[in-house]
């Protein structure tokens, strides 16, 4: 039946159903991982950093079952590229997280935030797609550019696959296949979830616990779906799962050239989690429109926008594309970028106390 049906359809059919749980999830949990920084910084509350440690764990072991199992070539997704720019993935996810505090979350929760009426963030969104939008193909591409070509590693200058922690400590030790990706995989994914159930107050959250949960095992559905659901002969879907920057600038394109424009995952799964939002808090009740405080918030709100536009597509990715997916194929690059993210959040949560007085 599926085999008259477009790729690109399946895939947008994919994309809306996974988009839908995910918003759900988001406004059920209230998961945010600018959030979870804030917590630590400002509460020295670590639940919602374990929830984001949780879902870390569940998608690596489900996506490396996924490519162990050869359901998914996880090695042709951006993330295990055999080449690394060290300067894109720090400055850039740097950049990110400090624009994510102050833009009021990552684009993954300010999709969730539209879908319960929030109009800034529907700003703070058009702002990341459009500054993301210049930093691929526009006026920011050169400065962009300037920034990943400072310092980049060509693993394959070295005779390395990719940049996978099992393909390294396999290069390194002479140790290889399958057995080494199986011991890699249930080492992290395992000090993961440990740190995140150490704790008795994460045990005695459910709603974290679910979050955690929830949120890694639709990263492993995403990648099911783009790389075994999408892999045509003739019309191949990326090879991706759960990021929102490119996706985000994507979806306004659309919207712009629906009649001639195809659709794929990543506009599908922007819809999708708004459209989930909302019935959520229509669900709950809780749904209102809110806007802007005042100038000073509209600033701060629209700036974070363009800094995570620009430093996503530096860092490849954001708290989701990097900071879940991206890890759940044991990038080495994909960890760096989400320590940089962390570091960002954790500038941009110090630069709201101290000097917003917030």
């Amino acid at each position: 039946m599926f085999e008259d049906i477009p790729v690109s359809t399946q895939m947008g059919v994919w994309g809306l159903i996974i988009g839908i749980a995910l918003g759900f999830v988001i406004h059920r949990t209230n998961f945010c991982a600018m959030g979870a920084v804030s917590d630590i910084v400002s509460f020295s509350d670590w639940r919602r950093m374990r929830a984001w440690m949780l879902a870390m764990a569940v998608s690596i072991l489900g996506s490396q079952l996924l490519y162990i199992g050869g359901y998914v070539h996880l090695e042709n997704s951006i993330y295990l590229r055999p080449t690394m720019s060290l300067t894109g993935l720090i400055i850039g996810g740097f950049i990110f997280g400090f624009g994510m505090v102050l833009g009021g979350g990552c684009p993954g929760r300010n999709l969730m935030r539209v879908g319960n009426g929030d109009l800034k963030a529907l700003m703070v969104l058009f702002f990341i797609g459009w500054a993301g939008y210049m930093t691929m193909r526009g006026i920011l591409y050169y400065p962009q550019a300037w920034v990943r070509d400072l310092l980049v590693v060509r693993l394959g200058d070295m005779g390395i696959e990719n940049q996978g922690i099992a393909c390294l400590i396999g290069r390194t030790t002479g140790l290889c296949g399958t057995a080494l990706r199986v011991v890699v995989t249930l080492a992290i994914s395992g000090l993961l979830a440990l740190f995140a159930f150490r704790d008795a107050g994460f045990r005695r959250s459910p709603r974290h616990v679910f979050a955690g949960v929830a949120l890694g095992l639709l990263v492993t559905l995403a990648w099911f779906a783009t790389g075994y659901m999408g892999a045509d002969e003739f019309e191949p879907a990326q090879v991706t799962a759960l990021t929102f920057i490119a996706p985000t600038g994507d979806a306004f394109q659309y919207l712009m050239t629906w009649t001639g424009a195809t659709i794929n995952f990543g506009i599908a799964t922007v819809g999708g989690v708004i459209l989930g939002s909302f019935i959520s808090s229509k669900m709950t009740k809780t749904f209102h429109l809110s806007t802007f405080v005042d100038t000073p918030d509209t600033i701060r709100n629209l700036t974070g926008g363009v800094l995570m536009g620009f430093g996503g597509i530096l860092a490849l990715g954001c708290t989701f594309g990097q900071g879940i997916t991206g890890m759940s194929t044991l990038a080495l690059g994909s960890i760096i970028a989400t320590l940089a993210i962390i570091a960002g959040g954790v500038a941009g949560v110090k630069y709201m106390e101290r000097v917003l007085d917030i």
